[in-house]
């Protein structure tokens, strides 16, 4: 078993207002075969917290720690991070002009592995994987993203994900932009992974839809840069019905942990 541990985590940006304070005290603990769920609203920290985690550069931690079986994730590079275990699926997945995806795919597992994979039997996984997601396979010959819906960047994210075999999956807001039957597409994906690679999954979200196809072993509820409430699956069912406007008057005062993250 893996463990990802958060531990008192602040982070914060430039502006052109000056140095903004985004996280505030974050502590999470993830561990390999379970699924985490961050909701909240609007600017609560949520994309921070996984842009943190991946090493974005834009955001500078002032104190506190994340570490990966008890190494400092903070201390590696954004590549040593994705071969450490760490995968992120970005809320707006970017275009790559000139970066065909079989050439991507294929050089990402090699770093991430550290060798190449056997041709014959990648290619047969990639079709796989592609058939599974109901990828086109003229996409492999596509370049990365570019040209591709919404809903598509989002299927190549999983794709990704499932080729990858990361130790942990930090998905954010992987439900936004699509239908009914890509969320569908999207969720079976990250279930397959999740079962296959006994992976840990930390699920940001501002909805309930996605909770329906991945179910969470437990649920955070972010307000201004804080954990403020934590619980099973059963505190997503309450949140579809109360919204947030209950937390907006505790805001800047986290709950303490659940007794389920000591």
């Amino acid at each position: 078993m893996s463990t990802l541990e958060i531990k008192d985590l602040h982070v914060s940006i430039e502006t052109e207002q000056g140095t903004k304070e985004i996280l505030k005290g974050v502590s999470l603990t993830i561990r390999t075969g379970e699924t985490h769920a961050i909701m909240g609203p609007n600017g609560s920290g949520k994309s921070t917290l996984a842009s943190t985690i991946a090493g974005h550069p834009r955001y500078t931690v002032t104190s506190g720690s994340i570490t990966l079986d008890g190494e400092d994730v903070l201390e590696m590079s954004v590549d040593a991070r994705a071969r450490a275990g760490v995968f992120l699926a970005m809320q707006y997945p970017v275009e790559v002009p000139g970066v065909t995806m079989t050439n991507f795919l294929r050089t990402a597992k090699t770093a991430i592995d550290g060798e190449a994979p056997k041709l014959r039997t990648w290619t047969k996984d990639v079709k796989d994987a592609m058939g599974k997601l109901r990828i086109d396979a003229d996409f492999a010959e596509r370049n990365v993203n570019e040209g591709f819906s919404g809903g598509e960047k989002k299927r190549v994210e999983i794709l990704q994900l499932e080729l990858f075999k990361p130790k942990f999956a930090v998905l954010d807001e992987t439900d936004s932009g699509l239908d009914v039957d890509a969320l569908k597409i999207v969720s079976e994906g990250v279930n397959r992974a999740h079962a296959e690679g006994n992976m840990g999954t930390l699920l940001i979200t501002h909805y309930t839809r996605i909770l329906r196809y991945i179910k969470p072993d437990f649920v955070h509820v972010f307000v201004d840069g804080q954990v403020v409430e934590e619980g099973g699956p059963e505190l997503a069912d309450r949140l579809e019905e109360e919204g947030y406007d209950r937390y907006a008057k505790g805001a800047g005062t986290a709950a303490a942990p659940a007794a389920a993250q000591a």
